[in-house]
């Protein structure tokens, strides 16, 4: 069976999930606002970055979206996936979710598209690139990666693509010379690419890899982490500027709050979490010291 035809049966569940999430060019969709002065429920998308495909976003983040939409009296929350970075960028910079959750590089782009930060994901520590290798190969050092395949989920995952190709580049391998660099669309292709022996190498970041080995014991059987990076800041949430400053306050408190009683704790164990924070756009200044000296000896940004 080939690799291609195996990924497609790993994976179809999500692309069915993701039917009902993706939308045509012609059905373009802007989030509407009115006066809430009247008693019709209210929903609000909330779009999140691609973590995981779709069917597993779906199953980490409804129990959130249950969650909230239960406490905020009128209001209705919808989890909104996307079917790779690109689409959920283009959702970002046209300002389509009333709420959403981008990686800290794109949420340098949201506050430029005029969203707001308001809360953040803690665990910073966890916010790191790793890469895994085959136990089984002959790689030691990051210059045997020199003319070899690697996978990564897209250009603009900064822990699972953009860190990793950082700390490749500051090990003595030329990233865009050296590297036949493959972006394959999500967290779980990428792990899956090097396990399949389709690269010799996978890019990802701690939350994916311990679910899916979790999940698959023969992936911790036959895998390793090769090497892993320094940590930076962790996912932001972000809200549209037409929300409600009330709303956004109650949401901000339900969700720093998770942590504080049994069904958060479950809600948060489900995203490998412990709690969420209060942030502000200024809380993301330090992502854009990395982001300089990425651009400057990795590759330009998109």
């Amino acid at each position: 069976m080939s690799i291609h035809r195996l990924l497609r049966l790993l994976f179809f569940p999500a692309w069915l999930a993701l039917s009902a999430c993706e939308q045509s060019p012609d059905d373009f969709y802007r989030p509407a606002f009115g006066d809430h002065a009247d008693t019709q429920q209210i929903v609000y998308r909330f779009g999140v970055h691609p973590l995981h495909n779709p069917q597993r976003l779906s199953e980490v983040f409804s129990p959130l979206m249950d969650y909230l939409s239960e406490q905020v009296p009128g209001v209705r929350f919808k989890l909104e996936a996307s079917r790779n970075y690109p689409a959920y960028d283009r959702k970002l910079a046209a300002l389509e979710h009333h709420f959403s959750l981008p990686n800290p590089y794109q949420t340098t782009l949201a506050i430029k598209a005029g969203y707001r930060v308001f809360a953040k994901m803690g665990d910073d520590e966890q916010f790191r690139g790793i890469i895994l290798v085959r136990k089984d190969s002959d790689i030691a050092r990051p210059a045997d990666l020199r003319g070899k395949a690697v996978s990564y989920p897209a250009p603009t995952a900064l822990a699972a693509t953009m860190m990793p190709q950082y700390y490749l580049q500051t090990h003595g391998v030329d990233v865009n010379m050296d590297l036949d660099n493959r972006y394959v669309g999500s967290q779980e292709s990428s792990i899956m690419n090097v396990f399949l022996r389709q690269t010799a190498a996978a890019s990802t970041w701690p939350p994916p890899w311990r679910a899916l080995s979790a999940e698959r014991p023969e992936l911790a059987e036959q895998l390793e982490v090769k090497w892993e990076t320094a940590p930076l800041i962790n996912n932001a949430l972000v809200v549209h500027p037409q929300v409600p400053a009330q709303t956004v306050r109650r949401v901000r408190q339900l969700l720093v709050e998770l942590h504080q009683h049994a069904r958060g704790q479950r809600i948060l164990a489900a995203m490998e979490l412990s709690r969420f924070e209060p942030a502000s756009n200024q809380t993301y200044a330090v992502v854009d010291d990395f982001l300089h000296k990425f651009s400057e000896q990795v590759r330009p940004l998109p």
